[in-house]
Order: C-alpha cells, then sequence, then structure tokens
C-alpha cells in the first residue's frame, strides 16, 4: 500500500510555530566602517572578521566580532532562530550563532548556547567547543533551527530540519539571539546567512 502524501511528509521543526517579525542592531570592529566587514547582496548577509581586528567597543576585553544582535529580548515562552548558512573554508574558532544571557544572576555564564565552527574535517560545527553535530561543514549552504523554549530550559537544535542536540539552558536570564562571526580563533572567519527567520509560539 502506498503512503499517502500527508502521512509521509515528516513534520516540519516550525509545525505549530509562528512566523514573527524582528529586528537587529549590527556589531563590528568599532574603528571601522560596517561596510568593512558586512555586505547584504541578493538577500545574503555576508560577515567577516580577522582575529587581529578590534573589539566592538574601544578598550573592551571581547574577541573581535561581526554580527547580527536581535533586539527581541525574552524570559520566557519559545523562541526560534532559523537561517541557511554557509560557512567559507579557513574559519576555525568562530560562533556563527548563539543564544546571549543579556541580563543574567551574577555567577552564571553569559551565554545558554553557542555554536562554533572550526577547520578540522572539512569544516566542524560544535555545540560550544565540545559535541562535534557536523562534518564536512564548509562551502555549502546547510539550513540550522535554535529552538529554546525558555520556560522549560531546554534548547534543541535542527540542521536541515534533522534534530542533531537537545540540551539545556544556564537558567533563568533576559536572552536575545545573535548571528554572524564572534571570534576566538586565528586568522580570518566568515559566515553567511539567508532566509533568517524567528518563529514564536
Amino acid at each position: 500500500m502506498t503512503p499517502s502524501t500527508s502521512s509521509a511528509a515528516a513534520a516540519s521543526p516550525t509545525d505549530g510555530w509562528n512566523k514573527t517579525a524582528f529586528t537587529y542592531g549590527m556589531q563590528k570592529p568599532w574603528n571601522l566602517d560596517l561596510s568593512d566587514r558586512y555586505s547584504n547582496s541578493g538577500g545574503v548577509h555576508r560577515m567577516w572578521v580577522y582575529s587581529t581586528d578590534e573589539p566592538m567597543s574601544q578598550g573592551s576585553s571581547t574577541d573581535p566580532r561581526t554580527e547580527m544582535r536581535w533586539r527581541q529580548q525574552y524570559t520566557s515562552g519559545q523562541h526560534m532562530w532559523d537561517a541557511d548558512v554557509y560557512i567559507p573554508s579557513g574559519t576555525n574558532g568562530a560562533t556563527f550563532v548563539q543564544i546571549l544571557r543579556v541580563i543574567h544572576p551574577e555567577g552564571t555564564p553569559a551565554t545558554d548556547f553557542m555554536l562554533n565552527a572550526y577547520s578540522a574535517s572539512g569544516g566542524t560545527v560544535r555545540a560550544y567547543d565540545r559535541t562535534v553535530l557536523k562534518t564536512n561543514a564548509y562551502d555549502t549552504w546547510f539550513n540550522v533551527k535554535l529552538a529554546h523554549n525558555a520556560s522549560s530550559g531546554s534548547v534543541k537544535v535542527y540542521f536541515d530540519d534533522e534534530p542533531v542536540l537537545t540540551t539545556e539552558d544556564r537558567g533563568p536570564a533576559t536572552r536575545h539571539f545573535k548571528n554572524g562571526v564572534y571570534h576566538h580563533g586565528s586568522g580570518r572567519a566568515e559566515a553567511r546567512f539567508r532566509n533568517v527567520t524567528y518563529w514564536t509560539r
């Protein structure tokens, strides 16, 4: 018996979610023009940075970055970051998407979750610098969904709509999404994004 189209189709991670408007500001090395480290052409956001670049504010001790800092902050509910991602060869040690705990209790971490790119195995994506979630990630588009249930504390990661990790956040906080390149490594780091979407429910 041939299965029907509806039963054969796998459920999407966005089923039951609502597409939600979002806004963002750009962060980049403080002494450079945005166009020196960012372009938006044909719907592709392209961000790059060098390990020798300045931080985003003069005198800061943070690593160099070029990032989209989402302005939608939340403490509860369900929130999903969704985009197609392209990581060029050579990017090593850069965070390309994160859940930042912009207001958090003293002594707790500054992030709930990060996806980092490394040069091993044709481009490796790890949860922070730990669990390998993808190899051969360089020079190809793949979809990433980061679903955060801030009420229950769970974080789910999907690559091309397949679940690759379920983990926990770092406890109560006010947080927001960021994507781009926050560079902890050496040399040049770049990431590109298209079809960037915000989902809530």
